[in-house]
């Protein structure tokens, strides 16, 4: 199901469109999740992640995500692709790694002490990330679905999977378009 909602926009610089930033798709993310209309329409799954693909500016990728209580992603990153997300309803949080991880050639990595960060995204609040992003986001309501507005650009080339055990990471499988689609 492809839905495009009011707010979606190209982004242009003196007519000619451009290449999205993280700031263009932090703010699409905004304006989408401010559409009340939108977010009442996304059909929710007591079990399972629900989602609709979005229009998103300048040729990216965006996604309407609803999540049950007590769902998440599991540790994965966005490969080259730049991000946007954002919750409309409920609250996520996201666990993400301040560090920049090598690209290709590992299938398992000793972290350092100090790289976890942890953020809680309550309505409203959301955040951009760059190429490369290591996060998993959750929803840790025991009741409450939430919803959220995702964007990315270049559309998602592919999604590496990882496991955690500590400060052991270690690349399950990557995923390409088909496998979501």
């Amino acid at each position: 199901m492809s839905v495009s909602p009011s707010v979606s926009a190209a982004v242009q610089v003196s007519g000619t469109p451009r290449t999205p930033t993280q700031a263009d798709l932090l703010d699409f993310v905004r304006r989408t999740a401010a559409d009340v209309e939108l977010i009442a329409s996304l059909p929710l799954d007591p079990e399972g992640r629900t989602w609709v693909r979005l229009e998103g500016p300048g040729g990216s990728e965006a996604w309407l995500i609803g999540w049950p209580p007590g769902t998440g992603t599991g540790w994965h990153d966005h490969a080259d692709s730049v991000g946007a997300f954002l919750t409309a309803a409920g609250e996520l949080k996201e666990n993400s790694l301040a560090a920049r991880l090598p690209t290709d050639g590992w299938k398992t990595l000793e972290l350092t002490e100090g790289v976890d960060r942890e953020r809680r995204l309550p309505a409203g609040q959301g955040r951009g990330f760059g190429r490369h992003h290591v996060h998993e986001v959750l929803n840790e309501s025991r009741d409450q679905h939430a919803i959220s507005v995702h964007a990315y650009y270049p559309p998602l080339p592919q999604i590496r999977r990882y496991s955690r055990t500590g400060q052991v990471l270690r690349l399950e499988h990557v995923e390409r378009p088909q496998d979501w689609q």
